[in-house]
């Protein structure tokens, strides 16, 4: 049986959504729940709107044609993007406590792979600066996402004052410029933090990974939440031979993998390393 609200701008039926259910799947991995209808309707209904489409099947339509430059911004609507610097602050003391238990490595390698709008990677390069004591700490912040907007919007590191005033003056000031004028309420992180991070659009589901050498450290933090548990396999399976026998690999406080542990075992609270370690 085929629905749609009548008050509704666009017409939307279960059928639309399961298509789109579907399609997100197959292209990011994200398991859609059947509540989050409105949602997609919401968000996609601003989509329809750019194009000048009448009804959500125009969309599919649209979607359904190989060269049409919708594909990604399809992705990037449905992506959720909730970031704070120094979130879960435990992981970055375990960070820390990494650094100091490897005192020979000359370089640290560390991946980001859901970097949102910046705040976790900027965040990773604050915590080496400061235990480093230095500006260009020796490591190689690469920091990934799916969605080409919040990449941007990471790269240029542009963020309105309160996303970091839980911060203390002291981070405020060695890592913060504030604006003046018609940039009055915004803060930009300084050039030597921005320095530290590449950006790179990466979809996880994606068969080759463009690196050549594993990393020590893999922030994959609610992320997988968004995965079914075959999806959360597939990729942490993926991991395996990126991650250095004895490197790390940090989860979101609400993520955890029994059904991996041939793959990953629980070092400490969300903080995995290798099975095989």
């Amino acid at each position: 049986m085929q629905t749609s609200r009548s008050d509704r701008e666009f017409h939307f039926t279960d059928s639309n959504f399961a298509t789109i259910k579907a399609l997100i799947y197959d292209r990011a991995g994200i398991n859609l729940a059947e509540t989050k209808k409105d949602m997609v309707y919401s968000r996609l209904s601003r989509r329809l709107r750019v194009n000048g489409l009448n009804s959500f099947q125009q969309y599919l339509d649209l979607l359904a044609d190989p060269a049409s430059d919708e594909q990604q911004e399809f992705v990037n609507s449905l992506t959720t993007n909730l970031a704070s610097f120094f979130r879960e602050a435990h992981h970055f003391d375990a960070l820390k406590a990494y650094f100091s238990e490897h005192p020979d490595k000359k370089k640290f390698r560390i991946w980001c792979c859901a970097a949102s709008t910046g705040e976790e990677p900027y965040s990773i390069a604050m915590a080496a600066i400061e235990y480093f004591g230095c500006y260009n700490p020796p490591v190689e912040i690469l920091a990934s996402d799916l969605d080409t907007k919040v990449l941007e919007k990471a790269r240029q590191g542009v963020y309105a004052f309160e996303r970091v005033e839980s911060l203390s003056d002291q981070r405020l000031k060695a890592f913060f410029f504030r604006g003046k004028g018609n940039n009055s309420g915004l803060v930009k992180v300084k050039s030597e933090l921005q320095d530290l991070v590449f950006f790179l659009n990466l979809n996880l589901l994606n068969n080759n990974w463009p690196f050549d050498d594993p990393f020590d450290i893999i922030f994959c933090r609610n992320v997988m939440i968004y995965f079914d548990k075959p999806t959360q396999y597939k990729v942490l399976k993926k991991f395996v031979p990126y991650l250095k026998e004895d490197g790390l690999l940090f989860a979101g406080h609400s993520e955890s993998f029994p059904h991996a542990s041939d793959l990953f075992r629980l070092r400490k609270h969300t903080v995995y390393v290798k099975a095989t370690k």
